[in-house]
């Protein structure tokens, strides 16, 4: 329509705007303007432990628990068969070192006088200490040396090769201790031979006085020192499986060490008690063994 105003401009009827209050001359309902609460949050319910866990968390859960279980069961499982076959073996190396006693070779104070000329008990004493520990000291650097071969044998053979190598010259050492200061164990071969075992085992000397000291069966007491006497030499002769000559040289020193430990301890208990040789009725020649023991070599297998 001409000359009629645009719309953009026409005004609105009413005289004014509202001075009203903002909310109505009657006010808005509540359920029309909206709680006035801040309303739920949108981070994570991670406190909620009263909602379930989603499913995959669940499962994953069981399934984190079954692996635990069974990694607990198989490493009691291993440590059992461990503890088993450490105790095969050093069963083993124990009847080994009681079949070799009665074979290993005595000399009597006799001819260790011969042999050492013009020396008192104490040097000659000193004499076949530093020899059994040079023996001693061979194996532990003989068994470390056979550690770093290409292809070497098992582990438990090398430490019951060690430990029967071993305690064959450390017997021969206490039987000679005990002839040197005049308290040979009464009896026959097989009877002084459990003898220097028990001394062996219990890292003491005999008291021939006191036959409490002289176990001459193999009873359980003595068994069970012997077989934890080898087991703390197992111990202490693992690091001798070191490859690369480390463990040749420290076997040779464990070894060495050991073996005078073992001299010191049952020496002071043989002064306590000991005969001097002016005072010492003349004893009979020691027996000799009939399939005496090579000593520097390794015990055969038996039936070989």
């Amino acid at each position: 329509m001409t000359g009629s105003t645009p719309p953009r401009k026409r005004r609105f009827p009413f005289g004014g705007a509202d001075s009203g209050p903002s909310d109505g001359p009657y006010g808005a309902r509540d359920d029309e303007r909206g709680s006035s609460d801040t309303g739920a949050s949108l981070e994570p319910a991670a406190d909620r432990h009263d909602l379930p866990a989603p499913a995959h968390e669940g499962t994953a859960m069981r399934r984190a628990a079954v692996i635990r279980g069974k990694a607990g069961q198989l490493a009691r499982e291993g440590a059992r068969r461990g503890a088993d076959h450490a105790r095969a073996v050093v069963a083993y190396v124990a009847d080994r070192v009681i079949d070799i006693a009665p074979r290993v070779p005595v000399r009597d104070l006799a001819t260790l006088r011969r042999q050492f000329p013009g020396l008192g008990p104490e040097r000659l004493a000193d004499k076949l200490v530093t020899g059994a520990a040079a023996g001693t000291s061979t194996v532990g650097a003989g068994i470390g040396a056979a550690a770093m071969l290409p292809v070497p044998p098992a582990m438990p053979t090398e430490l019951a090769t060690e430990i029967t190598g071993v305690a064959a010259i450390e017997l021969k050492l206490i039987a000679e201790l005990h002839e040197v200061y005049g308290v040979r164990p009464p009896g026959n071969l097989k009877a002084r031979s459990t003898a220097y075992l028990s001394s062996w085992a219990g890292e003491r000397g005999i008291d021939v006085m006191k036959p409490s000291t002289i176990d001459s069966a193999l009873g359980g007491r003595m068994k069970r020192e012997l077989r934890q006497r080898i087991m703390k030499r197992m111990v202490r002769n693992l690091p001798s499986l070191t490859p690369f000559m480390v463990g040749a040289v420290v076997g040779a020193a464990m070894n060495r060490r050991d073996t005078k430990l073992l001299a010191a301890r049952v020496r002071n208990d043989l002064r306590k008690i000991q005969v001097p040789w002016d005072e010492l009725t003349e004893l009979p020649p020691l027996e000799k063994p009939a399939d005496p023991l090579r000593l520097g070599e390794p015990p055969e297998e038996p039936g070989s």
